[in-house]
């Protein structure tokens, strides 16, 4: 015959469990990047002349626990954000990228490498994937920040990546005599903003 006592102790420990869960998940804090001020610039080179590129439109989220750890990260980019000064780079652009079959470009969080908080400013790694033109791979971004003020945090850093990582065609114009360069760079600088957590 099963006793009072073993019939309550897993049942105890699952409302621990539950109320431990809830416990955390309400001293988490989620902020959303704020569209207004965020900067996103791509450079990249040609056999002619070095180009530029800004993006225009992203979105995502940061949520953080209660030591302010990087619990998850997720960042979302229209490939027809990207916009130069020139009409045909931005062609060739959406062109390498299969922009009609995959038209955006999205980096999620795997795990922090490593955090480090002096004061207002932060240090922060991180590994998460990277899709791009249907391809998906590891990378490490390492981002420098500061606590604006409560609820707000800004990050700036940037990453080198190589398109053909990806299965994209370096775009070439003028009949092939302009070439561009596998590497290109992303330099990023996002605020990401939500309530503010004591």
């Amino acid at each position: 015959m099963i006793s009072q006592k073993t019939i309550t102790k897993p049942i105890m420990l699952l409302i621990l469990s539950f109320i431990l869960f809830s416990a955390s998940t309400l001293q988490a804090q989620s902020l959303k990047l704020n569209p207004k001020t965020f900067s996103m610039t791509i450079f990249g080179t040609t056999n002619v002349h070095n180009f530029q590129s800004k993006v225009t439109l992203a979105s995502g989220g940061l949520t953080l626990n209660s030591s302010k750890q990087v619990q998850s990260l997720d960042v979302e980019i229209p490939v027809k954000s990207i916009k130069s000064n020139e009409k045909l780079m931005d062609k060739k652009t959406y062109e390498a990228f299969n922009e009609t079959k995959y038209p955006t470009i999205s980096f999620k969080m795997l795990e922090t490498n490593s955090l480090q908080v002096n004061g207002e400013d932060i240090t922060v790694t991180v590994t998460g994937n990277l899709t791009m033109a249907g391809a998906t791979k590891k990378v490490v971004l390492k981002s420098t920040g500061k606590i604006v003020k409560p609820g707000v945090y800004e990050f700036k850093g940037s990453i080198t990546l190589k398109m053909t990582e990806y299965g994209m065609k370096p775009p070439t114009a003028m009949l092939g005599v302009m070439k561009v360069g596998d590497a290109i760079t992303l330099k990023y600088d996002v605020t990401f903003e939500g309530a503010s957590v004591n």
